[in-house]
């Protein structure tokens, strides 16, 4: 089992930056991919940003440019750097961390609020 606490959120004018830190403890050795989800009010659950162990990123559309996913493997932790933050991306920031195996964990999630 692997566990996952996120921090980093928080309340940002437009055009701000945040970066969310996501810790994990547990089976760290057997994650192969560490991804970020949101999720807004009335909304589903969608994907930001993905990393996977052989060092490969995938980024959703609407944050490409904007957000970069990294990992301290000496940590265990992983961050999502978020610049040039818009109201679209009010949410509640979750990471995600995938066994080999399969085995899915989730955060509890953050909250990040940009005002206009």
């Amino acid at each position: 089992q692997v566990q996952l606490v996120e921090s980093g959120g928080g309340l940002v004018q437009t055009g701000g930056s945040l970066r969310l830190s996501c810790v994990a403890s547990g089976r760290t050795f057997n994650i192969y991919n560490t991804g970020w989800f949101r999720q807004a009010p009335g909304e589903e659950r969608e994907f930001v940003a993905g990393r996977w162990s052989s060092g490969n990123t995938a980024y959703a559309d609407s944050v490409k440019g904007r957000f970069t996913i990294s990992r301290d493997n000496a940590k265990d932790t992983v961050y999502l750097q978020m610049n040039n933050l818009k109201p679209e991306d009010t949410a509640v920031y979750y990471c995600r961390a995938v066994e080999t195996g399969g085995n899915v964990s989730w955060g509890q999630g953050t909250q990040v609020t940009v005002s206009s």
